[in-house]
């Protein structure tokens, strides 16, 4: 489509990645066609590597992508996407989900990058973190610079706004004291120096001494000794919502998101960035995700999927599929989630390339694409690759696939469906790790007995005509069958199918599954579940 014929709908869309653009564009007017004076619009993504990272991580990555992209397709101003690590946190809990974790016990309050990696692989725990956040976001193919906050801060990169947070240490601790308990302000400090005897980042109260040399003292916790010491260079860090303000001012931040646990830091770093003399960035607060037992996903609990989970039963753009919608609701977000966002991938993804451009401009695939959707379509949905992969039974395997494939697609093979052959792997580990281990036929009763023994009938003489029965055939034949007998509604017919058929209470359309399977295999299917009687 023509770019200005795009950008006429996008100002338009209601997509949410083009409604979060708009407010760029609005920051920067005219329209936002003029450049801040750092000369591009600056997307931010957070992480906080005490744990292994999981999709809640990756989620922000993907999110803020999508809006950066929404936002070129409004603008012309270059963009730059930072993924920060804040790596100089003190190491508060250990997580339950890593090895070797008794040294880590001996590491508490140290700053992460100081830590050893209980994995034995990197430098330290936050840098064995960083590197598989950074892996995924390569392999995924993200556009982004990695800053770890160990190294902003030790290089000085933060020091000049540090001097800031100094000299208007007053004003910022007018803006967090009355967000605390009585207790908390008598202690509260917004800078965390690292005491150069233990290395374990020191929240105790502080003094400024000299802002523009950076000078503060503090009363040693552990021996009384009053320390004057430099907060520059790595000597120090700033508490959470004052050092969010802080990367906000020094990095010139224009765009960040935060869950809705944050709305809170979000206020409050918002009126710090402002006593800095900044405009805090736009975004939104997005709803979290939940697991199987609808709790918050935790990076040190473990209790959410990995990455490397997801992408172990299906593609990543499945994954940034189910990113990508509905960002302001609380989600589920575990194994059962993946084939479902599979198949509404695919079918978004078909639906794509005939609609209208206000349409196409709504579809999550646009999103997930960058609007660069490919034109492949799929022969048969992932649903249907799942339950042929569940009636082969234990031992299936691709070529077995490919074989039963032929009989319902008529040039069955990787090199024509190059998209087919990427999720046979995923339906066949889905099937193996979660399906087979849920299956149990059931015996049918009197009624589905004799319906299932008239749909054998009806399939062999559909089996015995001339012409090869197509899937709407079968499907016709299926519903005679359930009709005859009774089944008022016929959902009840088909869940009878499924349950002695495929072992399971939900499944395909029967019609299409026959076709691919085969008559002639359904009917041994068929008299299995006869005998069982």
């Amino acid at each position: 489509m023509a770019n200005d014929e795009l950008r006429a709908a996008a100002l338009e869309s209601k997509a949410w990645p083009f409604e979060e653009a708009r407010k760029l564009l609005r920051r920067y007017p005219p329209d936002g066609g003029a450049a801040p004076a750092k000369g591009h619009v600056l997307f931010e993504t957070g992480y906080g590597p005490s744990g292994l990272p999981h999709i809640g991580t990756f989620n922000e990555v993907a999110r803020t992508t999508m809006v950066r992209h929404a936002f070129e397709a409004l603008s012309d101003v270059p963009t730059r996407l930072i993924a920060f690590s804040d790596d100089m946190d003190g190491l508060r809990k250990v997580p339950d989900n890593v090895p070797n974790r008794e040294m880590l016990r001996e590491h508490l309050g140290r700053p992460l990058a100081r830590i050893p990696d209980p994995f034995g692989t990197h430098e330290s725990f936050a840098h064995h973190n960083n590197a598989m956040l950074r892996d995924f976001l390569d392999r995924y193919g993200f556009d982004y610079e990695f800053l770890s906050a160990t190294d902003c801060y030790a290089a000085g990169r933060f020091d000049e706004t540090l001097k800031l947070v100094l000299a208007r240490y007053d004003a910022i601790m007018a803006v967090m004291l009355p967000t605390l308990r009585a207790e908390r302000q008598a202690t509260y400090s917004p800078v965390l120096p690292i005491d150069p005897k233990t290395g374990v980042v020191l929240q105790v109260p502080i003094e400024v001494v000299d802002a523009a040399a950076g000078l503060v003292r503090y009363t040693d916790p552990n021996d009384g000794e009053s320390m004057t010491v430099s907060i520059l260079s790595g000597a120090a860090k700033l508490q959470w919502k004052v050092d969010w303000a802080m990367r906000w001012t020094a990095l010139g931040v224009d765009y960040e998101m935060a869950g809705k646990d944050l709305i809170d830091s979000v206020i409050q770093s918002g009126k710090i960035a402002r006593v800095l003399g900044a405009k805090p960035p736009e975004g939104f607060n997005y709803e979290m995700f939940l697991d199987e037992n609808n709790e918050k996903i935790s990076k040190s609990k473990g209790n959410g999927l990995s990455i490397e989970q997801w992408l172990t039963y299906g593609p990543e753009e499945s994954l940034a599929y189910y990113i990508y919608r509905e960002p302001k609701r609380a989600k589920s977000l575990h194994m059962g989630v993946i084939p479902r966002a599979v198949e509404d991938y695919w079918q978004s993804r078909t639906a794509w390339a005939d609609q209208p451009i206000a349409q196409r401009l709504g579809n999550a695939v646009h999103h997930v694409h960058n609007g660069a959707v490919p034109a492949d379509t799929l022969p048969v949905s992932f649903g249907l690759l799942l339950n042929l992969v569940g009636v082969l039974g234990e031992g299936a395997n691709e070529a077995q696939v490919w074989g039963y494939l032929a009989n319902y697609v008529a040039d069955a093979d990787a090199t024509t469906h190059p998209e087919l052959a990427r999720l046979i792997p995923y339906a066949l580990a889905y099937h193996r790790d979660f399906v087979a281990p849920t299956l149990a036929r059931r015996a049918p009763d009197d009624r589905e007995a004799a319906a299932l023994a008239d749909l054998d009938v009806r399939l062999a003489a559909l089996a015995a005509a001339d012409e090869e029965a197509g899937a709407e055939a079968i499907q016709n034949e299926v519903y005679e069958a359930g009709k005859s007998a009774g089944f008022d509604p016929l959902r009840d017919w088909f869940k009878a199918l499924y349950e002695t058929l495929l072992g399971s209470s939900q499944g395909p359309r029967m019609g299409s599954f026959i076709a691919l399977y085969g008559i002639d295999n359904t009917r041994r299917l068929i008299a299995g579940a006869l005998a069982a009687r």
